[in-house]
C-alpha cells in the first residue's frame, strides 16, 4: 500500500521552529557563528579590487558546436549541418488486453498544519522543545559577551605584552571559541533530533497503514486524499482535518520527547527502544500480518494516498 507521507510536512515544521538556533551555529568562524536572531555586518570591502579577468572563450562540445549546442559558423557565412546518427530498430509495444477501471475517485481534504495546530502532543513538542531551544539560545548570547570582553580586554593590554605573551593569550582566546562552537553545536542538534523524534511519532500514528487517516478516510468511503494546498476548490463535506485531528488526540495525547541533554543517536545505541533502522521491516511485517491471518485490509483505506508536497 503507498504510504500517506508527512515526512517533508512535519520536518518542515520543526526545521521552523529551529531557524533562530541553528543560523546561530552554522556560520563556522566568521567571528560570529554562535550569535542567534542577529545578522552579522557584511564584511568591508578591499581598498583595491582586484582587476577583472578576462571572460575565456566558451569551451566546445565534443561534436564540435557551440557551448549553447546550435550549429557552429564554417566561417564561410554558412552553418555546418547537424550530425547524423544511426537508427536501430526497436520492436512494437504488442497489444494489451482490456482491464477492469479503477473505481472512481472519492477525495479528500486534509490540512497537515491544521492538523498540528489542533494536536496536543504537537504543542507539548513545542513547548518542552521550545524551551529548551531557547535556553540554549540564552546561554549562546551570554558566552559571545563573555568572550567579545575578553577580546577586547585583550586588544587593551596588547601593547604591555611581549609577542610570545599576546600569542598564548590569542591562541587560548581561539581555543575557547573552537570549544563553543563544539559544544553549543553539539546541544543544538541534540534539540534538533529531539524534535525529529518527538514529531516522527505523530507522523507514524498517521500515516501507517492501519493509521488514523486510512481510518477516516475508510469511514468516511475515501480512497484519495490530496493535501488541502494542492486544491483550488473543496467543499467541506471533503475536508477530514478536524476530524483526524479530534482522533489524533484520543490515541495520542502525547509524545515521548528525550531528557533535557539526552542525545537521541546514543539512546538509539543503547538498545533500549526500536530505532528507525528497523521501521522498514516492521512496516513490511504490519502489512503482511493482515494476509497471512486470511484477513484483508480494508479495501478503502489499502488504496488511500496522500500525495506529498
Amino acid at each position: 500500500m503507498p504510504r500517506f507521507s508527512l515526512t517533508r510536512t512535519l520536518t518542515a515544521l520543526s526545521a521552523l521552529t529551529m531557524l533562530p538556533l541553528t543560523h546561530a551555529y552554522a556560520a563556522g568562524s566568521n567571528g560570529g557563528w554562535f550569535v542567534p536572531k542577529t545578522q552579522q555586518a557584511p564584511a568591508a570591502p578591499p581598498r583595491h579590487a582586484a582587476p577583472v579577468a578576462a571572460p575565456e572563450p566558451e569551451p566546445m562540445d565534443d561534436d564540435g558546436s557551440g557551448g549553447d549546442g546550435g550549429p557552429v559558423d564554417n566561417g564561410a557565412g554558412g552553418q555546418n549541418p547537424p550530425p547524423v546518427f544511426p537508427l536501430p530498430p526497436v520492436p512494437a509495444a504488442p497489444a494489451i488486453a482490456k482491464e477492469a477501471p479503477p473505481p472512481a475517485a472519492a477525495i479528500g481534504i486534509i490540512s497537515v498544519q491544521g492538523v498540528m495546530q489542533l494536536s496536543t502532543a504537537a504543542q507539548e513538542i513545542q513547548q518542552v522543545l521550545g524551551a529548551r531551544r531557547d535556553r540554549l539560545a540564552h546561554e549562546v548570547q551570554k558566552e559571545e559577551a563573555a568572550w567579545r570582553g575578553e577580546q577586547q580586554k585583550l586588544q587593551m593590554q596588547a601593547r604591555s605584552l611581549t609577542s610570545d605573551q599576546l600569542q598564548l593569550r590569542v591562541r587560548h582566546l581561539q581555543e575557547r571559541r573552537a570549544k563553543d562552537q563544539h559544544v553549543f553545536g553539539n546541544q543544538a542538534r541534540i534539540i534538533q533530533e529531539a524534535y525529529q523524534v518527538a514529531f516522527h511519532q505523530i507522523e507514524r500514528v498517521l500515516e501507517q497503514h492501519d493509521g488514523i487517516v486510512s481510518r477516516v478516510a475508510a469511514a468516511r468511503g475515501m480512497n484519495l486524499i490530496l493535501h488541502a494546498e494542492q486544491a483550488v476548490l473543496h467543499v467541506d463535506g471533503q475536508d477530514i482535518t478536524e476530524e483526524v485531528a479530534s482522533h489524533l488526540n484520543q490515541v495520542l495525547p502525547h509524545v515521548f520527547i528525550p531528557d533535557d541533554g539526552a542525545d537521541p543517536e546514543e539512546l538509539a545505541r543503547s538498545g533500549k527502544m526500536a530505532t528507525t533502522a528497523d521501521e522498514e521491516s516492521m512496516m513490511r511485517q504490519a502489512a503482511s500480518a493482515p494476509q497471512q491471518s486470511g484477513t484483508s485490509a480494508q479495501p478503502q483505506a489499502s488504496t488511500s494516498v496522500l500525495r506529498r508536497h
